[in-house]
C-alpha cells in the first residue's frame, strides 16, 4: 500500500539517474508504465528553477487538485506546486541544483495513483460545491420575486434532502434527517432566508468536518515517504533502471543522493550522509559505509551507496511500518465505538424533545431551531480526529502507535513489565571490577592480559575487555603466541614460556587443572552481584578475574521515576536470564518484582495471570522470545533495533534507541484520554445549552445553526490541532 508522503525525496534518479526524457509522452520512447497515474505529460514552458507541464491522468486515478500537488510536491528538489485541473496545466518550481525540468518530467510519470481510495478527499470536494451552490443561492435569492423564492430555496437544499432520505433508508432516523426536518419545516413556513442560511451553514460546516477528518488521515500517511517506484541495480557488470517491485533479494542497489533507499539491507560500498528521520526519528543525517545498516525510507542526502538488498517488497521496514499506518485509520478504539452509538442514541431524544416542543407550543420556528442542535457529528468526529492527531504526533517522535485501540488501551496501563537485556540494559557488557589474586600483577596488567587475547575474537565477552583495556590509563599489548580458542570455554595461549588461559570457571579448572578454592568468597560475592565472571590463569596459577555486567540504560532510573509519576502502580521485570542478575539489577532500579529464568511461554502464562487479575499491563520487551509476551500484554511496546518478531507483534513500536520513548508514549495517551473526555463534555455541554435555548424560544433556527456548526468545527478543530498533547513526547 502507498502512502502519502512526508518528506520531498519521491523519485529515483533524481538530481543523479540518466534520464534521457525531453518533454511530452511520446519523447520519451516509452509507453506509459501500466498503472501509472498519468498517461501524458508535455513541457509547454521552461525556465531556470520553473517548469509547465500538460498532463493526462489516467480513467479512475484521482484527478483533484490536492493530490496532486501533495504528490508532486514529495518528489526530490521540488519547491512548489500548482496544479489547475480543468485546463490540465501543472507548474513546479524547483532546486535547479537538486533537479531539472526533465528529470521531474520522468518522476512524475512514474507516479502512481495514492494507494487510499480517494473516497474521502472526493466527498471533501464534493461538499465544498454544495456549499459554493448554497451560498449563491443564498446570496441572489434576496434579489428574487417572492414566488421565485422558494423553488430556489429547495434547489439549494436538494442536496440535503438528497442525503437526508440516503440516511433514512439506510440508517433510519440520523441528524442529517433532522438537519432536513428543519430546514424543510423553515421552507413550510415561507421563512426562506432562515431556510437558505441554515442550508449554507450546514453546507459549509459539512464540507469543513470532511476538511478536518481528511486532514487527520493525512497527518497519519504523511509520517513516512514513499520509496522510489524505479531503482538502479547493479547486473552482470552494469547499471540498470529496473521497477521497484522486480528488485530481488541479492541484489545490488545503488542509491546516490536525492534518492530514497528502497531496501533494507547492507552497505558493499561507497559513503553517503543518510536521513533516518522517517525510520529512526533522528534529525540528523548519519554516515553509513562498507558494512553498515540502511533501511528502505531513508534519504541520502549526499553520497552514493551500493547495497545488498536483503528485505525487499512488502518484506522491508518501511512496508511493514506502512501496513502500521494503514491499520491505525481503520481500527477503532472502544471510545470511538461508544461515541458512534451514543450520538445515534441522542438522535432520537432530539426528535422528540422537537416533537415535543411542537406540541406544547404549535411553533414550528422553535420546532426548527431544536432539530438543529443535535450531537453526532461532533461526537462521531471529535473522537477520531483526536485519536489521529494523537498517533501522527507520536509518529513524529518516533512513536509508531499501530491503532487507536492501542492509544486507548495504554492511556488506561497501571502496570509496566520490561524484559532485562536490550530493554532495560543496552545487552551491551562491561567490565565492572579487574580483581587481581597476585601481587605480581595490578587490575590494569589483569585487563591488559586478557585483553592481548581476547582482541583475537568478536564474541561480546571479548569485545567487553577489549573496550575495558582501551579505556585505562596505560593500555598494554602483551606479546603472546598463536591464540587457541576453545568454543563455549575461553582462550588460551603462551607468554614468555608460560601458558596463559582466559575463560569460565570450568575451563580455568576442571580442564586447566586451577583451583580457584582460595579466593571462593570473592568469588561468591561476585556471582551474588550477578556479575559474569572471567578468569585469568598464568603459569598455573590463578593470578586474577574480571567481573562484568550489561550495561543499564542511561536514563533507566529516570525513565522508570517518569512512569510511576504518571500513575503506574507498579513496575516488574521478567527475564530469561540468571536469578543472582535479575535480583541485582531489580534492586538497583527499585523494582517492585521480578521473575528468572523464564522461558518465552512462562512469561505470558504470567502475563495472563495478572491480567485475569485485573492488572492492565503493558509488556516492553526487544527480542524474537518476546513476541509471545508483546501480543498477551494489553499493549505490547517494541524497543527499537528488536528483533522483527517482536515489532511485528506490538502495538507500539519505537523507532529511536531511547528507552525515554516509553514514558512518551504513555504520557501522550494519557493526554489524548484527557482531550477525548474534555470534548465530549464541551460537546455535551455546549449542544445540552443550545437545545435548551432553542426549546425555550431563545434561538432562532438561523442563530441555532449557527451556534451548533460553529460550535462543532471549534471542537474539532481543537482535537485536530491536540489541545493540551504534549509538543514533543
Amino acid at each position: 500500500m502507498r502512502f502519502a508522503p512526508s518528506g520531498r525525496d519521491q523519485g529515483a534518479g533524481l538530481s543523479s539517474a540518466p534520464w534521457s526524457c525531453v518533454g511530452g509522452a511520446a519523447e520519451t520512447g516509452e509507453s506509459p508504465r501500466a498503472g501509472g497515474w498519468f498517461t501524458g505529460l508535455e513541457t509547454l514552458h521552461r525556465v531556470s528553477g520553473r517548469v509547465r507541464y500538460r498532463y493526462r491522468c489516467r480513467p479512475g486515478a484521482p484527478q483533484d487538485r490536492h493530490s496532486i500537488e501533495r504528490e508532486v510536491g514529495c518528489l526530490a528538489g521540488v519547491r512548489r506546486v500548482r496544479a489547475n485541473p480543468p485546463i490540465r496545466s501543472l507548474v513546479v518550481e524547483f532546486a535547479p541544483q537538486r533537479t531539472d525540468a526533465d528529470a521531474l518530467a520522468g518522476a512524475i510519470r512514474a507516479l502512481s495513483p495514492p494507494g487510499l481510495p480517494p473516497a474521502a478527499e472526493h466527498d471533501e470536494n464534493s461538499r465544498l460545491g454544495v456549499a459554493v451552490l448554497s451560498g449563491a443561492v443564498l446570496f441572489a435569492s434576496r434579489g428574487l420575486e417572492r414566488p421565485l423564492q422558494a423553488p430556489a430555496a429547495v434547489c439549494a437544499s436538494l442536496p440535503l434532502l438528497g442525503e437526508a432520505l440516503a440516511d433514512l433508508f439506510a440508517r433510519g432516523i440520523t441528524s442529517h434527517v433532522l438537519e432536513a426536518l428543519a430546514v424543510g419545516i423553515s421552507i413550510g413556513r415561507g421563512d426562506f432566508l432562515a431556510a437558505n442560511i441554515t442550508t449554507f451553514l450546514l453546507a459549509l460546516g459539512g464540507y469543513l468536518e470532511a476538511s478536518i477528518e481528511r486532514r487527520s488521515d493525512d497527518m497519519l500517511k504523511h509520517l513516512l515517504r514513499p520509496s522510489a517506484d524505479r531503482v538502479w541495480v547493479e547486473r552482470h557488470g552494469a547499471e540498470t533502471l529496473i521497477d521497484a517491485a522486480a528488485v530481488r533479494v541479492g541484489d545490488r542497489v545503488i542509491a546516490a543522493t536525492g534518492t530514497t533507499i528502497p531496501v533494507d539491507g547492507t552497505v558493499l560500498g561507497g559513503e553517503a550522509l543518510v536521513n533516518e528521520a522517517t525510520m529512526t526519528g533522528e534529525s540528523v543525517p548519519v554516515r553509513r559505509r562498507r558494512g553498515d545498516r540502511v533501511l528502505s525510507a531513508t534519504l541520502v542526502e549526499e553520497g552514493r551507496l551500493r547495497i545488498h538488498a536483503e528485505r525487499v517488497g512488502q518484506q522491508s521496514a518501511a512496508a511493514r511500518i506502512a501496513d502500521f499506518v494503514g491499520q491505525s485509520l481503520a481500527l477503532k478504539s472502544r471510545t470511538q465505538l461508544e461515541a458512534a452509538r451514543l450520538a445515534d442514541r441522542l438522535v432520537p431524544l432530539v426528535l422528540g424533545l422537537a416533537g415535543t416542543v411542537g406540541l406544547l407550543t404549535v411553533d414550528g420556528q422553535r420546532v426548527a431551531a431544536v432539530l438543529q442542535a443535535d450531537y453526532s457529528c461532533a461526537l462521531r468526529l471529535a473522537t477520531p480526529v483526536a485519536f489521529k492527531a494523537a498517533m501522527a504526533r507520536a509518529g513524529r517522535s518516533a512513536i509508531l502507535i499501530r491503532s487507536a485501540k492501542a492509544l486507548e488501551e495504554l492511556a488506561w496501563v497501571d502496570t509496566l513489565v520490561f524484559d532485562k537485556t536490550g530493554t532495560l540494559t543496552t545487552g551491551v557488557l562491561q567490565v565492572t571490577d579487574a580483581i587481581a589474586f597476585s601481587p605480581a600483577y595490578s587490575a590494569e596488567d589483569l585487563t591488559n592480559l586478557a585483553a592481548s587475547l581476547e582482541e583475537h575474537y568478536v564474541h561480546p565477552i571479548a569485545r567487553a575487555v577489549v573496550e575495558a583495556a582501551r579505556g585505562l590509563g596505560h593500555p598494554r599489548h602483551f606479546a603472546h603466541r598463536a591464540v587457541q580458542f576453545v568454543v563455549a570455554h575461553g582462550v588460551a595461549s603462551a607468554i614468555g614460556g608460560r601458558r596463559i588461559v582466559v575463560g569460565s570457571r570450568h575451563f580455568v579448572e576442571e580442564d586447566e587443572g586451577i583451583s580457584t578454592a582460595a579466593h571462593a568468597g570473592t568469588i561468591e560475592r561476585l556471582r551474588g552481584e550477578g556479575k559474569t565472571l572471567l578468569y585469568v590463569g598464568f603459569g598455573g596459577e590463578l593470578i586474577g578475574l574480571l567481573g562484568m555486567t550489561e550495561r543499564l540504560r542511561d536514563n533507566a532510573a529516570e525513565t522508570l521515576a517518569r512512569l510511576r509519576g504518571f500513575g503506574i502502580r507498579r513496575i516488574l521485570m521478567f527475564t530469561g536470564d540468571q536469578p543472582e542478575r535479575a535480583r541485582a539489577l531489580a534492586a538497583e532500579l527499585d523494582l517492585d518484582g521480578f521473575h528468572a529464568g523464564l522461558l518465552p511461554e512462562q512469561k505470558v502464562e504470567l502475563l495472563r495471570g495478572m491480567v485475569a487479575a485485573g492488572d492492565r499491563i503493558a509488556f516492553v520487551g526487544d527480542g524474537m522470545n518476546d513476541a509471545p509476551a508483546l501480543s498477551g500484554a494489553q499493549v505490547g511496546i517494541a524497543m527499537h533495533g528488536g528483533a522483527d518478531t517482536a515489532r511485528l507483534a506490538a502495538d507500539v513500536a519505537l523507532l529511536e534507541d531511547d528507552l525515554g520513548r516509553v514514558a512518551d508514549a504513555l504520557a501522550l495517551a494519557q493526554a489524548t484520554r484527557r482531550l477525548i473526555e474534555g470534548n465530549f463534555w464541551l460537546i455535551a455541554s455546549l449542544n445540552t445549552g443550545i437545545l435548551g435555548a432553542a426549546g425555550l424560544g431563545l434561538l432562532a433556527p438561523v442563530a441555532a445553526s449557527l451556534l451548533h456548526n460553529g460550535s462543532t468545527l471549534a471542537i474539532l478543530l481543537r482535537a485536530l490541532t491536540g489541545a493540551g498533547l504534549p509538543r514533543r513526547p
